[in-house]
């Protein structure tokens, strides 16, 4: 019978050795994409995305098109190889569900009435799986939008906590997800202080969901510095090269 794995350790430390209130090894990029508007790439420990925004651009079908703001269209996908199991190429439940909160997130933050009558296209890749896609991707999107120069009220920045072995974690894996007790992700919008996305899988009680917010925007502020350095890295270099 297969053995459920120890989360937290007698030390107090995670199954990967981590503090509950630690993050993953976090990489980012942008610019990584020749033929998008805006792109960008984004590392939560074992989790890769990559993200690339197309637009504002003419709306195909034409009838799609809104008279007062631009349409922003997102997908949401994991690769058939991100998962141990090959995971089949058509759009699962899932992902449809995910394309559709991720659409919304961004929605509340692009300013889509400057752009009536077209579209802005996410497409969000899940090159390999550990946990916490759709808040990498959600970053990884902000990040795309904001390199092809889209006007947002702010970035967001995407981070899951969790509760596993009765602990409040933050960033949790693919196993803590998988064994754990609940997982909330959040997307937070740190200059204005707005949550922009948030959902529960799983039981928390009132004390630990407020705890679990306040570890959320924690994890997410060191996020939001990190993607702000990485859009200015990129421009100081295109300062450089000019």
């Amino acid at each position: 019978m297969f053995e459920k794995p120890v989360l937290i350790r007698e030390d107090g430390l995670r199954h990967d050795g981590r503090r509950p209130d630690e993050l993953r090894p976090i990489k980012m990029e942008v610019g990584v994409l020749y033929n998008a508007d805006g792109s960008a790439y984004v590392e939560y420990g074992g989790t890769k995305v990559l993200a690339a925004v197309y637009g504002p651009r003419e709306v195909h079908p034409r009838h799609l098109a809104l008279p007062d703001r631009a349409l922003i269209r997102c997908r949401y996908h994991m690769a058939p190889f991100s998962t141990s199991d090959r995971k089949s190429p058509a759009p699962s439940r899932r992902e449809i569900e995910l394309s559709k909160v991720i659409r919304e997130a961004l929605e509340s933050l692009v300013f889509t009435d400057l752009y009536p009558r077209t579209t802005i296209d996410v497409f969000i890749e899940v090159l390999q799986a550990d946990g916490g896609t759709r808040t990498a991707g959600l970053t990884a999107a902000s990040l795309a939008l904001a390199d092809a120069g889209v006007p947002m009220r702010d970035l967001v920045a995407g981070v899951a906590v969790g509760k596993v072995g009765g602990v409040l974690v933050l960033d949790i894996d693919e196993v803590e997800d998988e064994f754990g007790e609940a997982d909330m992700p959040i997307g937070y919008a740190a200059s204005i202080d707005e949550i922009v996305l948030l959902q529960l899988n799983g039981v928390l009680t009132r004390e630990e969901f407020i705890e679990g917010i306040r570890l959320a925007k924690k994890g997410a502020e060191t996020i939001y510095k990190m993607m702000k350095e990485t859009l200015h890295r990129k421009y100081l270099k295109v300062l450089e090269e000019v």
